[in-house]
């Protein structure tokens, strides 16, 4: 096939496995965290994101530069070889220091989580090489398939041990499962690669040269996504950290559903169009746009019925999660822009950019931890990410303004509006309903004012953009047929 015809193939396969794992996992954070305790999520968190951070730092950029087309690495065999025993060495080099350090400052159940995922996300990592293989190839079915199954099966029997154990091994069942499926599926299914070591200087140096200059970017992500958690667990335990994990997942599921796909895709949009300004900013402005209308719509009824939902879905022993929960939900707003933005920078080779604005984030981030955490708890948390992102979202915004023609007026103002127009009318005829009255209703209620309010609102003060926004971003995507008449006439011309 080609190149064309396997990155369609590949997004299909990755647009598949999504819309099947995305309500999966849904249903099963629901459920775990009706059955566990509020502990175990923050304790699971706190050493996840240690892990994370440690190991991004001794991954060293290396898979950047296996995916990158070199010289060094055109002889892919060879390329991966080298690539798996680097690996081997750095990821040995982190075991051994974590596993050092678990023995040596952590304790009872936490030592037993961190080095229990040590082990095995060190035997993770071995899996990586065929995966990056096929994904260099631009091949995605078998990993695609991989994940599915994971999803299933590790929902699967995290419930099943929840609810007859309701013991932590719920919650670290999925990391068991995830190296085993990865086994089979890269290296006893049907294989296609087979490990073994290699040493070639000049590929050596072509790894570690081009790996040191992502290093920083990784870092920066990595941070940046996992120091909220770092800092929880450290200064606010792992009861509050529970209750803030739960509060910024559950507040980050739109932006897996609708955000991640079109950005994922949009930058071979962006890549193609970066020598035609015109063209580059109309696909710019059509993707945030809708990435900005549907983002304040989701986070705009979820922060509305939160309290409903919260009782409804996890119980009220989650109500402590609320504020922080609504506030995250900006968080969730703003990020995929973010991300959008970065795409373009990357797209027209102004990667260092993006450095700029990460670091300037992460500044932020850090004060915001250090004074807003210990005066104001999880709230404090997260409105310390809220600044972060809104910060984040509006620098990278002025730096691509030099490559896009963008107005954030007509970004922002109508979605703006609805939003208002929602929240308020929302919230007033929540207000007429009596006291004590059924959540169910409150929220239906809420819903169906704040839905019609803000789609009304946003036809009223855009018309026909609106619907072609629409059109013009799902028309990116590789979606099953049933979606795909969603796109408009043009989909057909275009096929």
């Amino acid at each position: 096939m080609s190149l064309a015809q396997r990155s369609l193939r590949s997004a299909g396969w990755t647009t598949f496995a999504n819309l099947i794992t995305l309500p999966v996992s849904l249903a099963q954070s629901v459920l775990l965290a009706r059955l566990l305790p509020v502990e175990y999520f923050g304790l699971f968190a706190g050493v996840t994101a240690v892990i994370l951070l440690s190991s991004t730092l001794f991954e060293f950029g290396l898979t950047n530069a296996f995916l990158h087309r070199a010289p060094e690495s055109e002889d892919e065999e060879r390329a991966a070889a080298v690539y798996f025993t680097l690996r081997l060495i750095f990821e040995s080099a982190w075991a051994l220091l974590l596993v050092g350090a678990g023995l040596l400052f952590f304790d009872g159940l936490r030592r037993f989580v961190l080095l229990f995922l040590v082990v095995v996300t060190y035997l993770q990592r071995f899996m990586y090489t065929p995966r990056l293989v096929l994904i260099r190839r631009v091949e995605h079915r078998r990993p695609a398939l991989v994940d599915l199954a994971v999803s299933l099966v590790s929902a699967g029997l995290s419930l099943a041990i929840a609810f007859t154990t309701r013991s932590i091994w719920a919650l670290l069942v999925s990391a068991l499962v995830m190296l085993v499926f990865s086994c089979v599926g890269f290296y006893l299914w049907k294989p296609f690669w087979r490990p073994r070591l290699a040493w070639d200087a000049r590929a050596v140096r072509y790894f570690l040269g081009f790996g040191s200059k992502n290093l920083l970017n990784n870092l920066l992500d990595t941070a940046l996504d996992n120091l909220d958690n770092l800092w929880s667990s450290f200064y606010l335990g792992d009861l509050l950290l529970g209750y803030y994990s739960r509060a910024f997942k559950f507040a980050t599921y739109p932006r897996l559903a609708l955000a991640n796909p079109v950005n994922s895709v949009v930058i071979g949009t962006y890549a193609e169009a970066k020598y035609d300004r015109r063209r580059l900013s109309r696909a710019f402005f059509q993707t945030n746009a809708f990435l900005v209308r549907s983002g304040f719509l989701f986070s705009g009824w979820l922060a509305l019925v939160a309290p409903e939902l919260i009782r409804l879905l996890l119980g009220a022993r989650w109500l402590p999660m609320l504020d922080a929960f609504r506030l995250m939900l900006v968080f969730s707003m703003l990020d995929p822009i973010k991300a959008s933005v970065s795409n373009v920078l990357v797209a027209v080779g102004q990667p260092e950019q993006i450095t700029r604005v990460r670091l300037a984030q992460l500044t932020l981030l850090v004060a915001g931890l250090t004074t807003l955490g210990p005066r104001y708890g999880i709230v404090g948390v997260a409105l310390a990410m809220d600044l972060m992102v809104v910060y984040g979202a509006f620098l990278a915004l002025r730096y691509a303004r030099a490559h896009v023609d963008v107005s954030l007026w007509k970004l922002f103002a109508a979605p703006a509006a609805g939003l208002a127009a929602g929240l308020g009318l929302g919230l007033a005829a929540a207000a007429a309903l009596p006291p004590g009255g059924s959540d169910w209703l409150s929220a239906g209620l809420k819903t169906l004012v704040f839905g019609a309010a803000y789609l009304l609102a946003l036809a009223g003060l855009e018309g026909r953009a609106l619907l072609e926004t629409v059109q013009e971003t799902l028309r990116l995507l590789p979606l099953p047929g049933f979606l795909a008449g969603l796109r408009g006439r043009g989909t057909a011309d275009e096929g």
